[in-house]
């Protein structure tokens, strides 16, 4: 027997529906690359988004037709993620910091028609457009008082007025909620990134379950600024959960500096934002050169690498931000689990409460996971038993766009991480399977050596690798940014571990650099600290 309710279908274009309907004054603020702040609403955004779509079918564009963009957080980007999408194309977001000759190869890979870029990246894509064999448009994300004046774009086309040929009479089409709505590239560390391939049903049930109290807790009465792209993984989700639960979306655009970002918290009232570690490094750094503070800021999510514990005291104990440590994966839309307190737990103390939130979190609805030994054996969640995480879920990926085979293994997504889970659910990443230290045979986590370096006061950023050796085959180095104006040595940064870890977790020695390499999305490069310093313990005689 069925049961007897309607069967709609779960569109992305029923998000923007809603909030035109029942949130169609509430604001959306971008900083646009012109330097100047635009402000409109939600009534005027799923307007402008009608008259995309339109521009896209005059286009000529098939369904499914892959759209992409490279581009800023702002409403014009944000208006390509409802018209493209809604309209049952697919919209692809490029990362520009990549490497211009990968930018072509997933650009070739996705076969993406149309390409709407920024201001900003126009030199980028000037220097690869001849190169993009698919791609049938060029659009300039401007005004026509914008517009260069030549380009080695041929026939580049101005957005506004490609939106300003057409009215927004426009009946979103009702889509299989299966169809793709939007494509995402891993950051591709080793080897070529991948596609993974977002529904329309995965999207919406991602974006029900982001806004859930023990989850980002989102409402109407949030003013929400994604500090993380809106290309790197469709900003966390945060376009499409502002718009189901009607709160006012702040878009920082090219600004993402702490002065530019305290200003907008500030002047928007800001109650909520999310990026990844390195950002808010930044933003903490001149807001405690400046003597500043927070006025409306109430909470924070830190995600796309594990928050160091120095990190999330600042916030919380300094300037009364709530931190919700949060962790996914572009496969998993990305949201997987979230690291907000159980009721009993609330009574705990504050340091008990701090062990609890420096996890990665607990499982989200829709999402369950796993951790397996090497045989694929499942392990008991007991906070010490550590293996790979495997996941499996309503918004996991199943298969990578042109993928030879699935990576599932009996269901499961292998996430390449270690954890433990506690008997509370709490999911603690411990390294990644292909940055774990083995040193005699036994595993020391990089991630706990990385955050009790980063509690040194004269410590900007470090990251801990391991460096080959010939008694141990791997021991754990230590390389440290250290912040202007402070002095640290190589004994008193390793006296600092005392106490602290097991005594043979200790680096083997530290190696003080300017700067850390970072990928396109945030993240420390450590394939590339290998490369540097893998040999380094042998030259130094270990």
């Amino acid at each position: 027997m069925h049961g007897l309710m309607m069967n709609r279908p779960l569109l992305i274009s029923a998000l923007l529906t809603h909030a035109e309907r029942h949130h169609g004054t509430q604001q959306v603020v971008s900083r646009r690359v012109e330097g100047d702040l635009h402000r409109y609403s939600f009534a005027a955004l799923a307007s402008r988004s009608r008259q995309v779509a339109k521009a896209l079918d005059a286009m000529g564009l098939e369904k499914g037709a892959r759209v992409a963009t490279v581009a800023w957080n702002g409403y014009r980007h944000l208006e390509l993620y409802y018209g493209v999408s809604g309209s049952g194309r697919v919209l692809h977001t490029l990362n520009p910091r990549l490497h211009p000759d990968q930018l072509v190869w997933i650009v070739d890979h996705a076969q993406d028609q149309v390409l709407c870029l920024d201001k900003t990246f126009l030199p980028l894509v000037e220097a690869v457009a001849a190169r993009l064999s698919t791609v049938r448009h060029f659009v300039l994300m401007a005004d026509r008082s914008h517009m260069p004046e030549a380009s080695k774009i041929p026939g580049l086309v101005c957005y506004e007025d490609l939106i300003a040929g057409q009215d927004d009479a426009y009946d979103w089409p009702e889509l299989d909620e299966n169809s793709a709505s939007s494509l995402c590239y891993t950051s591709g560390t080793t080897g070529n990134p991948k596609g993974v391939l977002y529904s329309h049903r995965s999207t919406v049930l991602h974006t029900f379950a982001s806004a859930l109290p023990d989850a980002l807790n989102l409402s109407a009465r949030d003013a929400i600024l994604p500090v993380v792209p809106m290309f790197h993984v469709n900003a966390w989700g945060l376009p499409y959960s502002a718009c189901m639960v009607g709160a006012k979306l702040v878009l920082p655009g090219p600004g993402l500096d702490g002065k530019s970002l305290h200003e907008l918290f500030e002047g928007e009232g800001v109650t909520l934002s999310a990026g990844v570690p390195t950002v808010w490094q930044g933003l903490l750094a001149y807001v405690q050169a400046q003597g500043l503070k927070f006025s409306s800021m109430k909470r924070t999510v830190i995600g796309g690498s594990a928050c160091p514990p120095a990190m999330m005291q600042a916030f919380e104990q300094g300037y009364g931000v709530q931190v919700i440590h949060a962790w996914g994966m572009t496969e998993l839309s990305p949201i997987g689990t979230v690291g907000t307190l159980k009721g009993y737990q609330q009574a705990l103390s504050a340091e008990q409460q701090q062990a609890i939130k420096a996890k990665q979190g607990r499982g989200v609805f829709g999402i369950d996971m796993k951790i397996a030994d090497e045989a694929g054996r499942e392990l008991p969640w007991d906070g010490k038993a550590s293996g790979e995480l495997m996941v499996r879920g309503y918004w996991v990926i199943d298969q990578y766009l042109k993928g030879q085979a699935s990576p599932l293994v009996d269901g499961w997504f292998p996430t390449g991480d270690v954890a433990t889970i506690d008997a509370d659910g709490f999911m603690n990443i411990t390294d990644r399977s292909k940055d774990v230290i083995k040193s005699g045979g036994e595993w020391i986590g990089s991630i706990d050596l990385e955050n009790i370096a980063m509690a040194h006061p004269a410590v900007a950023m470090a990251a801990c690798v391991a460096a080959r050796h010939p008694k141990w085959d791997e021991r754990p180095l230590l390389i440290v940014v250290k912040k202007p104006g402070h002095e640290l040595s190589r004994e008193q940064m390793l006296a600092f571990f005392e106490g602290k870890i097991a005594r043979w977790w200790t680096p083997d020695d530290v190696v003080f650099v300017d700067a850390i390499p970072l990928g396109a999305t945030g993240k420390v490069q450590k394939n590339r600290l290998r490369d540097q310093f893998g040999d380094h313990l042998i030259r130094q005689g270990a």
